[in-house]
């Protein structure tokens, strides 16, 4: 994992970390800051009406998305893992503690909720959906929390991703280091 951050590996950039860590939010600050498009694959994968879009088709959406010279992605599908980690510069892993995540998933649910907002393809959350069903975010995060983080120290070990220059940070402290590292205070994105 890369320690000092060179800015040249700063061209094609994917956040990666647990549901509710805050991927799309750096990611939408980094790629605003950047002057790139910014790729959000929950976008992708959630049709209307929460229709989950077939592999196939998600990793050619991906493969579209990413065809640019620069971008800032988020998200952790495996299924389009290998096209995007191919051409991405660098990765930034938000590696925070459960409880740090539960919380920021538990207050963005909540917002959401309230706001209506809505999310892709004409979606918005349920509140019902994250507390009283098997499918709960919730339940989600709890689950994968902890495989996804030895499942990515076994993908960055893999040779073809050595290209890659890997930002892992393990609290949003940490992660403002990161950006502040990478620019000056008043030009930065905002911190995670």
């Amino acid at each position: 994992m890369t320690d000092t951050p060179p800015i040249d590996a700063f061209r094609r950039v994917v956040v990666i970390g647990t549901s509710g860590a805050g991927k799309t939010t750096l990611a939408c600050h980094l790629a605003s800051r950047m002057g790139v498009p910014h790729i959000e694959f929950d976008a992708y994968r959630h049709g209307p009406n929460w229709t989950e879009t077939p592999n196939h088709l998600l990793r050619q959406n991906i493969a579209e998305a990413i065809a640019e010279d620069g971008w800032v992605a988020d998200g952790n599908y495996s299924a389009g893992r290998d096209l995007v980690w191919t051409r991405a510069t660098a990765i930034i892993w938000l590696d925070y503690a459960f409880p740090v995540v539960f919380w920021r998933l538990f207050w963005r649910t909540i917002c959401r909720f309230v706001k209506r907002t809505e999310l892709w393809n004409g979606n918005r959350e349920k509140l019902r959906w994250h507390f009283f069903t098997k499918d709960s975010l919730f339940l989600w995060a709890f689950q994968t929390h902890w495989s996804r983080k030895k499942g990515l120290i076994a993908a960055f070990e893999q040779p073809q991703h050595r290209h890659l220059a890997v930002f892992r940070t393990r609290t949003p402290r940490e992660t403002r280091r990161l950006l502040n590292s990478l620019w000056p205070k008043k030009e930065r994105p905002q911190s995670q």
